[in-house]
């Protein structure tokens, strides 16, 4: 049998870092990682046959646990009618109407592979829009790995960035401007400053990237009212918030604090795909239109709309929407993490967390962090060790801190209970 540590070593051999993607190295908390052979409802079982308890869940798409039965007669149907045809499909457009029929922002939407493609084909499309060069987002806030987004803030205040990346030239991102989240002076001297030249501002509504941070609803409502009176876009990524966070997605959540609120364009991914790739960006008409092949901006995919991703994606959001989903969802994220607050408490260790829906953060600090300076400034190495004492006790937590952990329909109120109980015993052998 293949154990995880002659698996690594094997797949460093042919794989940069042994990876496919950074984060799944374990670099942010040492060790090995596991090679995962299969999955089954909440549970993860490793290349050695150990169970763990998964709260990643593809890092959020498996929001009804893996190996729902609905989701995988699905797929087994539409892989028997074919893999990929190139060509337009009834799929395709099912998907798009149920899509918007639950995103009153959107008219039209656009299917693609990836949320990175997403992202960055939607900036494209606000900058062909409003013939703009600059775009505003916020740090600790991961929009894909697209050039101009791979880039951390500059020295002062609304400054221009610097590559976070070799291989991204200075130029590339000259037109790229990198706030403080929820930081609303650095907001008002950007458009003070830039606000006829801004094509777009992407944010993460609720930053997945950052553990789980909230845009506070008077950073949220100042941005709507700065993009609209300098006509820029504002651009909402729900690659991890959209329908994981709510039916309604984290713009519905927002809509209900501020009547009225809308973005101008939406980025999904994640859960739209139900584990398959899968992605979208979407708006009104008037913006869309200007997507080739009826509008200048072009934007093009082979694999876009994959009739066995649809499938996935379609049955994935038809269980979502069965009565009391997400009411059950958020009861049984929201147990978990107050549930692990006790427990620090009791063990006299600091933390804060949050949730909504079936997504949560942890932090090893007193007070919920506000932007990603704060993020940083919390316990790594008491996060490092407590995720591997969780790890030996079955529990599969994100390997960074700055990572949300996931909750599926598939978690018992057993798995939450003993979750609870091996972070008491991790937290005591600190």
């Amino acid at each position: 049998m293949s154990t995880n540590a002659s698996l690594f070593d094997r797949a460093q051999r042919v794989i940069p870092g042994g990876v496919n993607s950074p984060v799944r190295a374990f670099r942010a908390v040492g060790g090995t990682p596991r090679f995962i052979a299969r999955a089954e409802g909440a549970y993860l079982f490793d290349a050695e046959g150990r169970r763990y308890i998964d709260y990643i869940g593809s890092w959020g798409p498996m929001i009804l646990g893996h190996g729902h039965p609905a989701v995988l007669d699905a797929v087994e149907r539409a892989v028997r009618q074919g893999l990929s045809f190139g060509a337009p499909t009834e799929r395709e457009i099912e998907l798009a109407e149920e899509i918007l029929k639950l995103v009153p922002s959107m008219e039209q939407v656009r299917l693609v592979s990836s949320g990175t493609e997403a992202a960055m084909s939607a900036i494209r499309l606000a900058r062909g829009h409003t013939g703009r060069a600059k775009l505003v987002k916020f740090e600790g806030c991961y929009h894909g790995h697209a050039d101009a987004l791979l880039v951390k803030a500059g020295s002062g205040l609304a400054t221009f960035g610097n590559p976070t990346s070799a291989g991204v030239p200075p130029e590339v991102v000259q037109h790229t401007l990198v706030l403080e989240y929820n930081n609303l002076e650095q907001l008002e001297e950007a458009f003070a400053r830039h606000g006829q030249d801004i094509a777009c501002v992407m944010i993460e509504p609720i930053a997945g990237n950052m553990n789980f941070v909230r845009a506070e609803p008077a950073f949220v409502r100042r941005l709507r009212e700065l993009c609209t009176e300098h006509g820029a876009l504002l651009v909402f990524d729900e690659v991890m918030t959209g329908f994981r966070v709510g039916l309604e997605s984290a713009q519905g959540l927002y809509a209900r604090l501020l009547p009225g609120f809308r973005p101008d364009l939406s980025v999904f991914g994640k859960v739209i795909g139900g584990g398959m790739p899968l992605a979208a960006f979407g708006g009104p008409r008037e913006v869309m239109e200007k997507l080739a092949p009826v509008g200048p901006v072009y934007q093009a995919g082979t694999l876009s709309g994959n009739p066995v991703a649809t499938a996935c994606g379609l049955a994935t959001l038809k269980e979502i929407q069965r009565p009391g989903f997400f009411e059950s969802l958020g009861a049984r994220t929201r147990s978990l993490v107050d549930g692990l607050l006790d427990v620090a408490r009791e063990a006299g260790v600091p933390m804060s967390g949050d949730s909504e829906g079936g997504m949560f953060g942890f932090f090893f600090t007193g007070r919920l962090p506000r932007h990603y300076g704060e993020v940083m400034a919390t316990d790594k190495e008491r996060f490092s060790r407590f995720f591997h004492a969780m790890l030996d006790r079955g529990v599969y937590l994100a390997p960074a801190l700055y990572e949300a952990g996931f909750v599926s329909a598939a978690h018992t109120e057993a798995d939450i209970q003993a979750t609870l109980e091996a972070a008491r015993e991790a937290l005591r052998a600190r």
